[in-house]
């Protein structure tokens, strides 16, 4: 792949400890790639990845943020997009360097909040698996619309959901998966605002599942767990009350 970078492109700011931001860096752990192994794991992925599909259109250039657990650069790279992704440290990009050193991608690494890109360097920004985890969300959406030529792509955890009970049920989870971790929930409305302010609008709202995805992880029946999703879609409930939900924001 032309222009490839070689491995690391560190950021030309200094980053100072309000400015460190990594979130990324439990997600593209093997430990993480574990809770996506598996028949159940793999149906996940595979609804996430369609909608991705369905969303990105003919852009060719991307920029995918905190994407070091190889999940969005995959599908990419199968659709020939030029994919650059980016992680705010070597160890958070350990998941897609054979991508790189197979000149598939490219990857870099430094600051999340300060992208040692100009602006409007890639047709489409995305992030996947890491806004809720993030301390500052608002700054990262930012540094995401200012590179962005077209649009940016982004899922996120909605409180609008049964994740509404996630304190509740947080032991409960853990003891299951066994690695989860707290996250941020978001609505709809304060993810659009910030989007707005920066002139972006969101176009494309689609809620992946009804049920958490702990409980598809417990069936690790894919064939049980289209079905009871597909009821749901019908009954109009992961419309209103799906999560995680991927949004597209557009420029102008």
């Amino acid at each position: 792949m032309d222009g490839l970078l070689s491995h690391i492109v560190p950021s030309s700011n200094i980053m100072t400890e309000s400015d460190l931001e990594q979130g990324d860096l439990h997600s593209a752990s093997p430990e993480y790639k574990r809770r996506f192994s598996g028949v159940a794991g793999e149906w996940m992925l595979s609804v996430q990845n369609r909608i991705l599909k369905n969303l990105i259109g003919d852009a060719h250039s991307v920029l995918d943020i905190g994407g070091g657990h190889g999940q969005i650069a995959a599908p990419l790279i199968e659709l020939q997009k030029d994919v650059t992704v980016f992680g705010s440290s070597v160890p958070a990009l350990e998941q897609v360097k054979v991508l790189s050193e197979q000149q598939r991608c490219k990857i870099a690494s430094g600051n999340l909040l300060h992208l040692p890109f100009p602006d409007k360097s890639f047709d489409i920004v995305t992030s996947f698996r890491l806004l809720p985890h993030c301390t500052q969300w608002q700054r990262l959406l930012s540094e995401m619309c200012r590179v962005a030529k077209h649009s940016v792509i982004v899922d996120y955890p909605a409180v609008q959901s049964v994740n509404f009970l996630s304190p509740l049920l947080f032991k409960i989870k853990h003891a299951i998966e066994g690695n989860t971790r707290p996250y941020t929930l978001f609505s709809h409305n304060e993810v659009r605002a910030i989007f707005k302010a920066y002139g972006f609008s969101v176009r494309d709202h689609v809620p992946e599942f009804f049920f958490p995805m702990v409980i598809h992880r417990v069936l690790k029946n894919p064939s049980i767990s289209k079905a009871i999703e597909t009821a749901a879609e019908m009954l109009g409930l992961t419309r209103y009350l799906g999560s995680p939900v991927i949004i597209k924001a557009i420029r102008g």
